[in-house]
């Protein structure tokens, strides 16, 4: 049985909005609960709740020594978009982790950053009707060039919330 979480029903109702609204309001709330990204200004670009795109500007905040997006902030971008695609379509009873994170920076990044994350229908069938389980989120970050400057597997993780 598919106990719904706060977040699904934040997003389901963020997605009953018009369409240039529903995906700041998502930014929005995404940058409320996790600090960091708001830091970095990242944006949800795009969503249907089984992939998501998330954008980050390379700005002076997020920049390394060479004025390219900083790896950390391209390592938060994949966690990110592989943490908000799990969150949405997990159950409230159950809590995510992320179980390791395996980043291989394959060349130097130009301009901006976006990562798409996505999981398949097995995925969400697992993560609705297992009381606990980890397998690995599909993402792929890429520079404005089109480029993948890393490549990323994040490997996440559920169980069940302790009953208080």
């Amino acid at each position: 049985m598919f106990i719904v979480n706060p977040l699904r029903i934040f997003a389901d109702s963020a997605m009953k909005r018009p369409l240039w609204l529903r995906f700041k309001i998502l930014t929005w709330m995404f940058r409320y609960k996790v600090k960091l990204v708001g830091t970095c200004k990242m944006e949800i670009k795009e969503t249907d709740l089984k992939s998501v795109t998330f954008f980050v500007k390379n700005r002076k905040k997020v920049q390394n020594h060479i004025c390219s997006v900083h790896a950390a902030a391209m390592a938060l971008i994949a966690e990110s978009a592989t943490g908000f695609i799990v969150g949405v379509n997990l159950p409230g009873d159950k809590i995510p982790l992320i179980k390791s994170m395996n980043l291989k920076y394959v060349k130097r990044a130009y301009g901006d950053i976006q990562a798409t994350a996505s999981l398949n229908d097995e995925q969400i069938h697992i993560l609705q009707n297992e009381p606990k389980g980890d397998f690995l989120v599909d993402v792929k970050v890429i520079d404005e060039n089109g480029n993948e400057p890393v490549i990323a597997e994040m490997h996440w993780a559920w169980i069940e919330k302790d009953k208080k």
